[in-house]
């Protein structure tokens, strides 16, 4: 029996099964199979899948923000800034005597959970559309999760920048001479 008529020994196994590879080329890494509603993907077939996640984990995250931001809220009802002493001097205004757009953002806070909205708007209003912008954010980032899908938000450019322009207006305006209803 000569070499040729032997039968060729086993093929070695392939590092990766041939119906996980992806790529063009055979030592191309695999690209990465899309994620199906918080699942990881698994380049491997037949390897065992993520246990599923329940609803109440998927609200843990949204529950722990809610709960840091209720208790902040509730240390700044407590905490009255209107007292000297309380919190530091924001540093714009000990330096400059100009007040940024995030001045008199506590005092604002204390007004909003006492339920004296119009002190809350005078102490700064953009912070108060804050308090209602992460209010309604919050609800949506909580029923996605309790959905299984992922919280998105996509500001683009346009919107950041409209954002932007209306702080820096707002932050002029509050210190011009007319603007004086503005300051906290």
């Amino acid at each position: 029996m000569t070499a040729a008529d032997r039968p060729a020994p086993p093929a070695a196994p392939l590092a990766v099964p041939p119906a996980a590879r992806t790529a063009p080329w055979p030592d191309a890494p695999a690209a990465p199979r899309p994620a199906t509603h918080g699942a990881p993907a698994h380049p491997w077939p037949g390897a065992p899948a993520a246990p599923p996640v329940s609803r109440w984990q998927r609200l843990a995250t949204p529950a722990g923000v809610l709960a840091a931001v209720a208790g902040a809220f509730a240390y700044v009802g407590a905490v009255d800034p209107n007292h000297p002493g309380h919190y530091p001097v924001c540093p714009l205004y000990r330096i400059s005597g100009l007040y940024c757009p995030g001045c008199g953002g506590l005092r604002s806070a204390h007004a909003f959970v006492h339920g004296d909205l119009v002190a809350a708007l005078h102490d700064n209003a953009p912070a108060v559309a804050a308090y209602f912008a992460f209010a309604v954010l919050w609800v949506v980032w909580a029923v996605r999760a309790w959905r299984g899908r992922p919280a998105r938000l996509a500001l683009g450019p346009a919107q950041m920048w409209a954002i932007g322009a209306l702080l820096l207006v707002f932050s002029v305006v509050r210190n011009l001479p007319f603007g004086g209803w503005l300051h906290p």
